[in-house]
């Protein structure tokens, strides 16, 4: 076995974090593979069919807790995370009765985001896709930035075995990111940080180096515990549109309206159709509501601006895409893996809800035109989006 210098050690963590936020990371910590505390939870969750049609998170087994398991040699785990609402909204600077209670770097915030976000919401005919999906693929972009980290350190210390996650892989991300004092889990099992609210991607490069811990070296700040700063607040449970936090820290994805239009490839059940409005790619509702997104961070890089108008698109607009122009727009976009069938399915849900809203709520040549969209789909080759279409204009 390889032998490392302490001393060394040491002063290559303090590396890898300078390193990491040169390349955009908000923070970056290191802890050692140890998730057996987390194993019954995980085990009890897929039992109870939690999951629902991701059958990939059952299929590992406990590979996802046993970090050595699913890469062999592994002695620790880096997590960064990265920033991710547009860069190119405005800032602002906090009220000043705020100004010492925080840091001085979490005192900006891109301006009036969440209120503008919940206006979209309220307009029926608006198509709503989670932030996060607004731009560029993240796995690409985390995927890079980590590789670029992990080869700062091969050229700092010769080869060594690593391997690169981000989202893509058995990984149970949010508990290294604790662990590493990266953040803590919020009651809607996101990660969060003071600093930076919840708005941020997380990815992990697994190593063969036993570096010092954060826990080791900054155990005021690493672990982090489940709800370390989140006290009695349930605004994220009690905003959840269909209910899918069934218990702080637990969410059964099969009611979560991320995984009905994103993970789900049938058809999304019709006792759900009405509560997911017109979310129409993932949803935002238990971050729009959660105060330490009051802190939330500008994206460092480009690659997360808004592409193809996402962030003000109507059900119509993009209803009407063909499947070529689904294609050639969605290129580099998260977006693109769920396809054109389920993209068509999620609008005319959304489609579905909106002629069933207040007729105060939206124009009638708003109305009108979504009628219009639908019927022309009525024949659609595909019998998933026709089934949804059907139900849409049901209310027409």
């Amino acid at each position: 076995m390889r032998h490392y210098d302490e001393a060394a050690l040491a002063a290559l963590a303090l590396r890898i974090k300078t390193w990491g936020r040169e390349l955009g990371f908000g923070a970056v910590g290191i802890s050692d593979t140890d998730l057996s505390a987390a194993e019954a939870n995980l085990a009890a969750w897929l039992e109870e069919g939690c999951h629902g049609e991701m059958d990939y998170m059952a299929k590992h087994g406990m590979k996802r807790a046993r970090p050595a398991e699913l890469v062999a040699h592994t002695r620790r785990v880096i997590s960064a995370r990265m920033a991710y609402l547009p860069a190119q909204v405005p800032l602002h600077v906090a009220p000043e009765a705020e100004v010492g209670k925080v840091s001085e770097r979490a005192l900006s915030e891109p301006s009036n985001w969440r209120a503008e976000e919940h206006a979209r919401l309220a307009d029926p005919a608006a198509a709503i896709v989670s932030i996060y999906a607004r731009g560029r693929d993240y796995h690409k972009v985390m995927r890079n930035r980590l590789q670029q980290l992990a080869e700062k350190i091969k050229a700092e210390i010769g080869a060594y075995g690593y391997r690169v996650f981000t989202d893509s892989a058995p990984v149970l991300e949010v508990e290294l990111a604790q662990k590493a004092g990266v953040g803590w889990r919020g009651k809607h099992t996101l990660l969060l940080q003071r600093d930076a609210g919840s708005l941020f991607f997380l990815g992990e490069i697994y190593v063969d180096v036993p570096l010092p811990t954060d826990a080791e070296t900054s155990p005021e700040h690493a672990p982090q515990t489940p709800g370390a700063h989140c006290g009695n607040c349930t605004r994220c449970i009690d905003a959840c549109p269909t209910g899918a936090i069934v218990a702080p820290y637990k969410v059964d994805a099969r009611l979560c309206i991320s995984y009905l239009t994103i993970e789900l490839k049938g058809s999304i059940p019709l006792d759900l159709r009405p509560l997911i409005g017109n979310r129409v790619y993932g949803c935002d509702d238990c971050q729009l509501v959660c105060p330490w997104n009051k802190f939330a961070q500008a994206a460092p890089v480009a690659d997360f601006d808004v592409r193809h108008g996402l962030d003000r698109a109507t059900l119509v607009d993009l209803f009407d895409w063909s499947a070529d122009e689904f294609d050639t727009r969605m290129q580099g976009s998260a977006i693109r893996r769920i396809g054109y069938e389920c993209w068509l399915r999620n609008l005319a849900v959304g489609m579905g809800n909106a002629l069933r809203a207040d007729p105060a709520s939206f124009t009638s040549d708003a109305r009108a035109a979504i009628v219009d969209a639908l019927r022309r789909r009525v024949d659609d080759p595909s019998a998933l989006v026709r089934e949804h279409v059907e139900w849409a204009l049901e209310a027409a």
